[in-house]
Parts: structure tokens; C-alpha cells; sequence
């Protein structure tokens, strides 16, 4: 009993105590923390000539706002852009109201620029008609440049006609004597045992026979027509006529000779028909 007594209630208390800390306190100082203010989105980003609305919106993405109260920014932005927009169309539209009662004087100014522009105008108008005169007067003289050259093509070819003339004139009055010691062909042995039967060799026939033709398409070019070609007709016709004679003679002494002028023969056939008188061939055959 003496040591419940020990225990008695006017038996002070130790001052030794713990207090608690409610929860609630906690939340409350927490909640009281102001959040970070967002900062105005800049006029500048929105000016960018690649602005990009999906892209701008997901470069956002640490900026402490909702997205209610970063719509509400926007269509503040919107209607302030709107405002200060109108407010320049005001501002504007009066300058521009008044700009016709500020512009005096100036009648003169602007009829001197339209008789300066009228007098350019004349001025173009003659340059144009005078590049024109210009341009049909080099037409005609180019066509004069070729009628010359022609003029003077046609006259090479008549000094080409005369000279191919001549030396054919020149080479009938050799090789009609006899036979040609300068000429050879694949028969030339042949034509050596038929050498003294046979005045003129195939190949020198054929030879002039083929520069006839050449100038007789000579001829042909320039024109039948023209007085130094009719001038030149009685030559080509006396080289022509020269050429059958000597065709004549060679292919009567080659028949002669038998089976050993058959070649021969037939070769001097193809040189009648080079000079288009095969009728003259056929003539001198029956002829014999």
C-alpha cells in the first residue's frame, strides 16, 4: 500500500512531452506557395515566316498554364491585334481622305509627263519604222548578194565549160591518130597484139568519152538556153561527132580481127552507150 501511495496524483507530471504535427497544417502551408507566373508569349514568335501553330504549341510544353487559360491568352491576343489593326485602318483611311485635298498644283507636272511620254512614244514609233526601211533594204541587198554569186558560180562554170572544151578539143585531135602509149587497163596485153589493128585504145575512148558527158551535165547547169552555152553547141556537137568516129573506126577494125576483138568489142559497145548513141553502134555494125 505505502508504494501505491508512492503513486499519488499531486505527484507532479514530467516535463518531458512530444507534440504532433496535424497533416492538415502540412497541406495548407503547401497550398499558400504561389505558382510561377507565366510570362506574355512574345508578338516575335508569331512572325516567323515558318510558324507553325502544332509545332508552337508543343514547344509549350513547360510553360506552367492550363490549356483553358493559355486559349484565353490567345483570344486576348487576338482581339488586342484586332483593335490595334482597326485603329491603323482609322488612322490610314483619314491620311488617305485627306491626301486629295493635299495634292494641289500638280496638273501641270502631270501633263508635262504625258506630252514627254507622248513625244517618247513618237520617237519609238519612228525608230521602229525607220529599223524596218532598214531591215527591207538588207533584204534586197542580201538578195542582190545572191543573185551575184550565183552570177559569178555561173561564171566559173562557163571558164570550166571553155577549158574542159579545149582540152578536150586538145586530146581527140591525139588520141584519134593512133594508140595511146600512156593509157593501160586490165587488157592492156591484150590490146598490145591488136595494137596495129585497132587505132585507138578502149581505155582512151572510154576516157573521152566519159569527159563528153561531164560536159555535157556542165552544160546542162548553166543552161541550154544561155548564149555562151548555144555558142559552145557547135564544139560540144564537133567533140560528140569526133568521138562516134573513132568509136566507128575501132569497132570495125576490132570486128575485123574475129574471136581476139570480141573483148574489145564489147567494150567499145558500153563506150556507145556512155555517149547515149547506142543507135550509132548498132549502125556502124550493119554498115560493115
Amino acid at each position: 500500500m505505502s508504494h501505491l501511495s508512492a503513486l499519488s496524483p499531486t505527484r507532479p507530471v514530467s516535463s518531458r512531452s512530444f507534440a504532433l504535427v496535424s497533416s492538415s497544417s502540412s497541406s495548407d502551408d503547401e497550398d499558400d506557395t504561389p505558382l510561377p507566373f507565366p510570362t506574355a508569349l512574345p508578338r516575335s514568335d508569331f512572325l516567323a515566316p515558318d510558324f507553325d501553330p502544332a509545332e508552337y504549341l508543343s514547344s509549350l510544353a513547360n510553360r506552367h498554364q492550363t490549356l483553358e487559360d493559355l486559349r484565353s491568352d490567345l483570344r486576348e491576343r487576338s482581339a488586342a491585334i484586332s483593335t490595334e489593326l482597326l485603329e491603323l485602318v482609322n488612322a490610314n483611311y483619314t491620311s488617305f481622305l485627306s491626301l486629295g485635298d493635299e495634292l494641289k498644283g500638280g496638273e501641270e507636272k502631270v501633263e508635262d509627263v504625258r506630252v514627254a511620254l507622248l513625244g517618247f512614244r513618237r520617237a519609238v514609233e519612228e525608230i521602229k519604222g525607220r529599223v524596218r526601211e532598214r531591215g527591207t533594204e538588207v533584204a534586197g541587198l542580201n538578195r542582190d548578194l545572191s543573185d551575184v554569186r550565183g552570177e559569178i558560180e555561173i561564171g566559173r562554170k562557163m571558164l570550166e565549160l571553155d577549158e574542159r572544151i579545149s582540152a578536150l578539143e586538145g586530146r581527140l585531135a591525139i588520141g584519134s591518130t593512133g594508140p595511146d602509149s600512156d593509157e593501160s587497163d586490165e587488157d592492156e596485153d591484150d590490146e598490145d597484139e591488136l595494137e596495129g589493128a585497132v587505132g585507138s585504145s578502149s581505155a582512151k575512148l572510154a576516157q573521152l568519152a566519159n569527159e563528153y558527158v561531164t560536159i555535157d551535165d556542165l552544160a546542162n547547169d548553166i543552161g541550154r538556153e544561155t548564149p555562151f552555152v548555144r555558142k559552145m553547141e557547135e564544139r560540144l556537137i564537133r567533140c560528140r561527132n569526133t568521138i562516134l568516129l573513132d568509136l566507128g573506126t575501132a569497132l570495125k577494125e576490132a570486128k575485123k580481127t574475129g574471136i581476139r576483138g570480141q573483148a574489145k568489142l564489147l567494150k567499145l559497145m558500153g563506150i556507145y552507150s556512155i555517149v547515149d548513141a547506142q543507135a550509132e553502134a548498132v549502125k556502124t555494125l550493119k554498115s560493115n
